[in-house]
């Protein structure tokens, strides 16, 4: 199950950007902050991130998420 939040979470690792038009998770753990990279910031700033529980790339799959191909390198897309 995925929870919005609305500051950067101190205590998780996965963050998922809920935009219908991208639905992507990110490792906070190796986050890009390159100027086109993850972006985490922007995210939250428009209110699409939302965190998991548990907090694992297996539930961010769960909930169709792909993954970020900045951050974590697997992306389906």
């Amino acid at each position: 199950m995925c929870t919005p939040v609305h500051t950067r979470p101190a205590d998780k690792r996965f963050l998922g950007n809920n935009n219908p038009s991208r639905m992507e998770v990110h490792d906070l753990q190796n986050e890009d902050t390159s100027p086109i990279a993850c972006q985490i910031d922007e995210i939250i700033r428009a209110r699409h991130a939302v965190v998991f529980n548990p907090d694992t790339l297996q539930q961010a799959y769960t909930e169709r998420y792909d993954y970020c191909y900045y951050c974590i390198r697997a992306s389906t897309r």
